[in-house]
C-alpha cells in the first residue's frame, strides 16, 4: 500500500481524483475472445475498435458486438471505443449505437481541425469523454487549435502508424524522424489540460523495442501508451509508473518543504541540490500518481 503521506495531496494540488492511463491497450470490437479476456487485464484502459482492426464488412457486426460488450460490462480497466470517421460510410452509426450507453471515452480517428471535434462531441452523452486520434500531417500542424476546442476533449493519442506513412517516415527503434512531433503532441496536450498516449508498437514479440519505446515515452512525458497485444501491458505499466528511486527523491523533497526550516522560503536545500516549490509540486504529483499505481489489484485506479 502507498505510504500515507503519498496520498494526502493538499486539495488545491489536484482538481480531479488520478486515473492513470499507462497502458491503453486495442482490440477488434469484432473478436469476442479478446473482449471476453480483456474484461480481466491489468491494462489501465482498453479501446474498443470499429475502425482500423475491422473489415469493412464486418463493421456492422462489430458495432454490435461492442454494443452488447458496454452493456455488459464487468471490465476492471476504463473502457471506450474507437468510432470510425465521420467521413465514412459507418461512423455515425457508430455514434448513434453508442448514444444510449455510458462508455468512459469514445475515440475519435484522424482529427484534423477543432471542428471535427466538436462535431463528434456534439453526438456524444454529456459523461463520456472524447479521446481523439492524431495521425496525419495536418492534425500535428493545428495541434494548439486542435488540442483547445474544449470540453469533452480528454486525451491526444498519437497514430504513428498513419502518421509514418503519410510523412514517408523510416522508423528505427530510436524513432529519431518522430520525436519532433513526439514533442510537440506532449507540448499540446499539457498547454492544454489533456492526456497525452504514445503511439503502438506494431512488432509484439520485441520485448526490447516495447521497452525502449515505453521509456522514451515516458522521457517525453506521455502519459502512457497505446498497446496492441495483452502482454505488452506489463510493459507499459512499469515504464510510466514511478521509480522507488523517483518516489524516494520526491518525499524527501516533501519532507523537506514541511520542516521548519523550510517556513517561508521559496527555495531550499535538499542533500547536494537546490529545489523550489515548483519541485515540490511536481513531488506532490508524482506521488499521487504512485498512490495510484499502488492500488489493489482488482480495483481501478483512486
Amino acid at each position: 500500500m502507498p505510504a500515507a503521506s503519498d496520498r494526502e495531496i493538499p486539495q488545491g494540488r489536484r482538481a480531479r481524483p488520478i486515473e492513470l492511463t499507462r497502458s491503453v491497450l486495442y482490440l477488434p470490437a469484432s473478436n469476442p475472445r479478446a473482449i471476453e479476456k480483456a474484461r480481466d487485464l491489468n491494462a489501465d484502459a482498453v479501446i474498443l475498435d470499429l475502425e482500423d482492426a475491422v473489415a469493412p464488412d464486418a463493421k456492422a457486426g462489430a458495432r454490435q458486438a461492442a454494443v452488447a460488450a458496454l452493456t455488459t460490462g464487468g471490465f476492471r480497466a476504463r473502457v471506450g471505443a474507437r468510432i470510425n470517421g465521420l467521413d465514412t460510410p459507418w461512423g455515425a452509426d457508430d455514434l448513434a449505437a453508442l448514444s444510449g450507453l455510458t462508455p468512459d471515452f469514445v475515440v475519435a480517428p484522424k482529427i484534423e481541425s477543432p471542428e471535427a471535434v466538436q462535431a463528434v462531441a456534439a453526438r456524444l452523452p454529456d459523461s463520456v469523454a472524447l479521446w481523439i486520434m492524431v495521425e496525419t500531417p495536418l492534425s500535428v500542424l493545428r495541434l494548439d487549435a486542435i488540442a483547445g476546442a474544449g470540453a469533452p476533449l480528454a486525451a491526444l493519442m498519437l497514430g504513428i502508424n498513419d502518421f509514418g506513412e503519410r510523412m514517408n517516415l523510416v522508423l528505427g527503434p530510436d524513432r529519431e524522424p518522430l520525436k519532433p512531433w513526439l514533442a510537440a503532441v506532449v507540448a499540446a496536450a499539457r498547454g492544454h489540460g489533456l492526456l497525452a498516449i504514445d503511439g503502438v508498437v506494431n512488432a509484439t514479440d520485441d520485448a526490447d523495442r516495447l521497452r525502449t519505446e515505453c521509456l522514451q515515452g515516458r522521457a517525453f512525458g506521455f502519459d502512457g501508451k497505446s498497446l496492441i497485444h495483452p502482454a505488452q501491458i506489463e510493459a507499459a505499466n512499469t515504464a510510466f509508473s514511478p521509480s522507488a528511486e523517483e518516489v524516494a527523491r520526491a518525499r524527501e523533497v516533501v519532507a523537506a518543504f514541511a520542516s521548519a526550516d523550510a517556513e517561508g522560503k521559496g527555495a531550499i536545500r535538499v542533500g547536494y541540490r537546490m529545489v523550489e516549490r515548483l519541485h515540490l509540486d511536481a513531488a506532490h504529483r508524482l506521488l499521487a500518481r504512485h498512490a495510484a499505481a499502488s492500488t489493489p489489484s482488482g480495483l481501478r485506479p483512486i
